[in-house]
């Protein structure tokens, strides 16, 4: 009887085993066909096409956090996943993607995988004005123009910055952009990369600056990048400035002078620009203008925000791409005649 009994004990264990077993691999379908379903069914996303720009080392959990800020609607966990469970997470390559609406998160990780751009570039320059940019991206081939009809208010509205002037807030550099994209597109990238660049250097500021935010930071950082010719002297440029601004001294910038002038200047600044009055004239106002005067890049920021310490007030072209950096209005002077009065004249 006891013999029976465990028999029958025996294949009911087996029978519930076997339920289990059962139960377990229907599980294990229905997760699978859920990720499946999940990683091939297109991506939502906030607009018709996302666009984002992976900079190397950037790990695949940031990668994908970084998809969902831009605008892939699913939850960052979701993606993240199916980058490690494809296996290929390590190979993701640093580039600048575009992921349109149809495509889902294995067309995505594929894409990154090989690296597969497709993209053309648009050129912004250091010193270049947002009037300068908006020409440039108007005849970028391969660059749809959405921004043409647009006022300058109107397009910082769009890029979220209502109320904001655009001048100074876009970073000059190469973007690369899928053909079908945006000027808008290409302006967000290359807002959001200004606003980390001008961070970085305000964060890096001297301790002794007069400059009393990242937004003053950005005006000089223009003015610099219109004043140098040479690498090697930004930094003492950004130094006589800020000289100046301690004590008080007008900034007397020819560049900031030409910005007010807009479509008047033709070529030649006149003695009477810079006895007329105008926000923009540094001649006839201290301190630093009501906005940035040009785009900066980087060294320009970072001169701005640490100049090189320097007892100079005043500095002039010495014709070649390099300033000559005086102490006093004396020095100055003779420097002008050196240099620009009587060019031709050699030696000390």
């Amino acid at each position: 009887m006891k013999q029976k009994r465990s028999k029958q004990g025996g294949q009911g264990l087996r029978a519930l085993m076997g339920w289990l077993i059962a139960l377990t691999v229907c599980l294990v379908l229905a997760v699978a066909a859920w990720a499946y379903w999940q990683v091939t069914r297109p991506l939502p996303l906030a607009a018709p096409s996302v666009e984002l720009s992976i900079e190397p080392g950037t790990t695949p959990r940031a990668v994908a956090r970084s998809w969902v800020e831009a605008g892939v609607r699913v939850e960052p966990w979701v993606l993240y996943q199916w980058f490690r469970w494809s296996g290929r997470s390590a190979a993701i390559r640093a580039g600048n993607y575009e992921l349109t609406q149809g495509m889902s998160a294995r067309d995505l990780l594929r894409m990154m995988v090989r690296g597969d751009e497709r993209l053309s570039t648009v050129k912004l320059i250091e010193g270049w004005t947002f009037k300068r940019f908006r020409a440039e991206l108007a005849q970028a081939a391969g660059l749809k123009n959405t921004i043409g009809a647009l006022s300058d208010a109107e397009v910082m509205a769009a890029l979220g910055e209502p109320g904001a002037m655009p001048e100074g807030q876009f970073f000059p550099d190469t973007y690369t952009f899928s053909k079908g994209s945006t000027d808008i597109a290409v302006l967000k990238r290359a807002h959001r990369v200004m606003q980390h660049r001008l961070a970085e250097a305000w964060e890096r500021r001297a301790a002794d600056t007069p400059l009393k935010s990242p937004a003053e930071a950005l005006i000089l950082a223009s003015i610099v990048e219109k004043e140098t010719g040479r690498e090697s002297d930004r930094g003492l440029v950004a130094g006589v400035f800020v000289n100046r601004l301690r004590i008080g001294m007008p900034l007397q910038t020819d560049p900031s002078v030409i910005y007010g002038l807009g479509d008047r200047f033709d070529g030649n600044l006149r003695r009477r620009d810079l006895q007329a009055d105008t926000p923009y004239n540094t001649y006839t106002r201290a301190g630093l203008p009501p906005t940035p005067i040009s785009m900066p890049g980087r060294a320009s920021l970072l001169a701005a925000a640490l100049p090189m310490p320097t007892k100079a007030l005043y500095f002039v072209a010495r014709g070649d791409g390099s300033s000559e950096f005086s102490n006093s209005l004396a020095e100055h002077n003779r420097a002008v005649d050196r240099f620009q009065r009587n060019p031709t004249r050699k030696g000390p």
